[in-house]
């Protein structure tokens, strides 16, 4: 867990729901919320990890944090999940779309399946969770929405074609919700993660070469890691950020 000395008392029970957040990012996230005392839900895939999560947090969460599984890929199961949140914390304020998926792959072979599957993880639930959790966010008569894109699509980033453009996307969805829901007084920014090495990454795709490449472009020399986005998401969330929306905040290090 990362070391947040800033204290946000708004989020102190608040309902807050994170996607995609048994491991990696979104676990860093449910535990940087749970530690600011907020009521955090989470939604994902993988029941191993998110059990372990929700068991280790018990320990220590002034609330208790709920896991709820769900393939954000099927809309209707998505939206459930969503309701099924709300109704369990007993309102909603906060929404975080971190779930997402960036397998690697070449242009060359992409398959319409390929690419309508990457779409699907990446940007398309992304849009129906966050139609989904608008009437709560309404309801509670605020709200904050932190969307989770990348740097891949700024940089030239070979392998990622698919998750590029999805991530390009989102940039453009957040600034249409954020003058859509602007008057509501619900935010819509995002965060822009550069390399952050977890454990899932270190397995399938990094190597010790890569890392120290992308460390070398990298202004900050050091390898960035999965809590190095609380501090971020926590302030976009919180009021501390009550005049942003529409914004997009970087965190790769300063990547040249």
């Amino acid at each position: 867990m990362a070391n947040i000395s800033v204290r946000h008392a708004d989020l102190a029970d608040r309902g807050v729901l994170v996607t995609g957040g048994g491991s990696g990012i979104g676990a860093a996230l449910v535990e940087g919320f749970a530690a600011q005392g907020a009521k955090v839900a989470f939604i994902d895939i993988a029941d191993e990890p998110s059990r372990e999560l929700v068991e280790r947090l018990s320990r220590t969460a002034p609330h208790p944090v709920l896991y709820l599984k769900a393939d954000l890929r099927n809309v209707a199961e998505a939206k459930a999940a969503v309701d099924r949140a709300a109704q369990e914390l007993g309102s909603l304020s906060v929404l975080v779309n971190n779930a997402g998926w960036d397998d690697r792959h070449e242009f060359e072979t992409v398959t319409e399946e390929y690419w309508d599957n990457a779409q699907a993880i990446n940007i398309k639930q992304m849009f129906f969770v966050s139609q989904a959790a608008v009437p709560h966010l309404r309801k509670a008569g605020s709200g904050a929405i932190v969307n989770f894109s990348s740097i891949a699509y700024l940089l030239n980033m070979g392998g990622l074609p698919a998750y590029a453009t999805a991530k390009a996307g989102i940039i453009g969805l957040t600034k249409s919700l954020a003058g859509k829901l602007g008057p509501e007084n619900v935010r819509v920014n995002a965060i822009l993660p550069g390399m952050i090495v977890t454990e899932r990454q270190k397995k399938l795709w990094l190597n010790d070469d890569s890392i120290t490449a992308m460390v070398a472009r990298q202004s900050l020399k050091r390898v960035l890691v999965a809590e190095d986005l609380v501090g971020p998401c926590l302030f976009l969330a919180s009021n501390a950020s009550a005049a942003m929306t529409a914004q997009t905040i970087i965190v790769d290090g300063g990547a040249l």
